[in-house]
């Protein structure tokens, strides 16, 4: 790749230093490696791939001011959108000062699936250092539908091949991606309108336009809670809130592996494993009560600041499996 990477040679020994990395959690470090550190030098970027004010800015944000009274340096949020995510992602990818980061939703798994060359690899240009937060994708009706349950509407989309349509926030998000999986493994012929953002579709579905959709937490709990919209099934892997009585999809769909909206923090490939241990050191106040987790509840998502082992799983599994599912749904590369 034409990134300003090193030399194949260092980069295969700084993938086998990654990969013992991840698994050790960043653990086995010593403390007095950490304590003879003096990162942060200077202040400290956040990269957020999108526009502001979109759903990675919220966590990001939050993020940054608790690094910055905990570390006694500015850590800020920068936006650098463009090419659905992909500048901002390369800027990162590409950063040698020690002092980048990105903070980015599961789009960073996706985009290489939709971009013939979106100028990163995904799994050798980031560090995966901790997924901050996850949220459920629903598949929403609307409160006056005749499907009350997942079994009835699943059996009604297979006697309708083509009839049966679900809006989602626009072609390869991860809310279409949901739908494409459904198609895939439950083998149902739904049909797919896309929308230029999840509010714009939750309107769609409130007004009769598509006969179900596939939103997050963020956007259907509103109208979930004035009985406007109606959980039929969550796309985790199990049930849960904001509507624990509605089956995961998994249950039904066999092979249905389970789509969340997730959040990562990553650096860039060469990031030093100490700089990684006392991120997640000075991360951990977050787990409990704080801004963070009270935001993050509010909008239907649990906090999760587990390490790097978890993010870099999700990475390994998503990759390819939205390569896979965009090239059967027939979506064309950009």
């Amino acid at each position: 790749m034409s990134m300003g990477c090193p030399p194949a040679a260092p980069r295969r020994g700084t993938r086998l230093a990654r990969r013992a990395l991840l698994a050790a959690g960043f653990g086995g470090l010593a403390a007095p490696a950490l304590a003879q550190g003096a990162w942060p030098s200077q202040a400290v970027r956040i990269v957020v791939p999108f526009a502001p004010g979109g759903t990675a800015d919220i966590p990001a944000r939050l993020i940054a001011d608790h690094l910055s009274r905990r570390l006694g340096r500015s850590f800020v949020v920068e936006n650098r959108s463009g090419a659905g995510g992909a500048v901002g992602i390369r800027a990162v990818a590409q950063a040698r000062d020690g002092h980048t980061f990105l903070h980015s939703t599961s789009a960073v798994a996706v985009l290489p699936a939709l971009q013939r060359d979106p100028g990163y690899d995904p799994l050798a240009d980031l560090l995966p250092v901790t997924m901050t937060a996850a949220a459920p994708i629903l598949l929403l009706v609307r409160g006056d539908s005749p499907h009350a349950a997942l079994s009835g509407f699943l059996q009604h989309a297979r006697s309708a091949p083509g009839k049966v349509s679900f809006a989602s926030s626009g072609v390869g998000s991860t809310v279409h991606l949901a739908g494409e999986l459904l198609k895939a493994r439950a083998g149902l012929d739904l049909l797919h309108v896309p929308y230029r953002g999840s509010a714009p579709a939750a309107t769609a579905l409130l007004a009769g336009e598509t006969d179900c959709a596939f939103l997050s937490p963020i956007e259907a709990i509103p109208h979930l809670q004035a009985g406007r919209l109606r959980v039929l099934a969550t796309a985790a892997r199990q049930r849960g809130a904001p509507a624990p009585e509605a089956p995961a999809l998994a249950e039904q769909v066999p092979g249905y592996g389970g789509v969340q909206l997730w959040f990562g923090l990553f650096g860039p490939h060469d990031l030093p494993p100490e700089t990684g241990a006392l991120l997640m050191r000075e991360l951990a106040p977050l787990r409990g009560h704080s801004p963070l987790a009270q935001r993050m509840d509010e909008l239907g998502a649990e906090t999760l600041l587990d390490g790097p082992e978890m993010l870099a799983r999700r990475m390994r599994d998503e990759v390819p499996l939205w390569k896979t599912i965009v090239e059967q749904a027939g979506i064309p590369r950009e």
